[in-house]
């Protein structure tokens, strides 16, 4: 590992005025799990670090009385967010994923917001945030700027970040009722390894018909970005969900899956595990949704 300055500004606008100042030379730092293996590694060579561990609060996941709003801070920890009670009850996907995320001690000082800055297609924390429909707000010399998460990645380890600009929070919209969330992470070994394929499936129904309302089916590892399989979501709306319309939704998100053959697993394997695991994860939607319905 080179040498470097180790910078700690107070204020998010002096820590975009230092990043400037520094240009190529510069690096934010949060958790560090990423970055700092990257510099042994001489992946990258910064000579200035700017930590953002007073700039950005490392605040529980907090949700808005009056709007319903889920806020995010980027700085929280994946063992923040596997030990709130407010996500395990009410957010299951999130809580599915977190908890599959190297081991307690990196997700002891790993961040959610270097989860997603980061952009690697295996990332299993952005699957259920997209799921949620989840945004993120982006502040940098320009100023603020908020967009979609789903919107947020360009390409494998590449986002829509320009130079100096923080990841600030993520916000999660309110949930309709009666909705159901689940994700897998497929792979060799339950823990301390990145997924074959990460399944994220959301279902929301009608009170009323239980037909469902609003469908979410997001898939990682399966493309060079995470992404929805819309036609999946498509064909699972205005239906009543049973075991023979989830089958077809797999189907189809497998269809719509880029699956490519890599190290971890070939790709005519990993299409044949969405149809299968897009099928699991929406039966285990529909049984979080009768535990909460005979909880209520």
């Amino acid at each position: 590992m080179n040498k470097f300055e180790y910078l700690v500004p107070q204020t998010l606008d002096e820590a975009v005025s230092m990043y400037d100042a520094h240009g190529d030379q510069a690096a934010y730092i949060a958790g560090g799990t990423d970055i700092v293996v990257k510099m042994k590694e001489y992946k990258i060579s910064p000579g200035y670090i700017i930590s953002l561990k007073h700039v950005l609060p490392r605040s529980e996941p907090q949700r808005d009385r009056e709007t319903g709003e889920l806020t995010l801070a980027a700085s929280v920890t994946h063992r923040m967010i596997e030990n709130s009670a407010l996500i395990k009850n009410e957010y299951p996907i999130l809580h599915d994923a977190i908890g599959n995320i190297g081991s307690v001690q990196i997700r002891n000082v790993a961040t959610i917001g270097g989860n997603l800055v980061n952009a690697v297609p295996s990332a299993d924390g952005v699957i259920p945030l997209i799921a949620l429909d989840a945004g993120v707000n982006i502040y940098g010399a320009k100023g603020k700027r908020s967009l979609a998460l789903v919107h947020f990645f360009t390409g494998p380890g590449q986002n829509v970040l320009e130079k100096g600009e923080i990841l600030v929070d993520i916000v999660i919209p309110p949930q309709l009722p009666h909705t159901g969330s689940a994700y897998h992470k497929f792979g060799r070994r339950k823990a301390m390894e990145l997924p074959m394929l990460g399944v994220g499936v959301l279902l929301s129904l009608e009170e009323r018909t239980r037909r469902c309302a609003r469908a979410r089916v997001c898939l990682g590892v399966a493309a060079p970005t995470p992404f929805r399989a819309l036609g999946a979501e498509r064909f699972l709306v205005g239906k009543k969900i049973d075991d023979a319309v989830l089958q077809e939704a797999g189907t189809i998100a497998a269809e719509e899956s880029q699956v490519r053959d890599s190290i971890r697993g070939v790709a005519w394997y990993r299409r044949e595990m969405v149809a299968v695991l897009v099928r699991r994860m929406g039966q285990k939607c529909l049984e979080r949704i009768k535990t909460t319905s005979e909880k209520a």
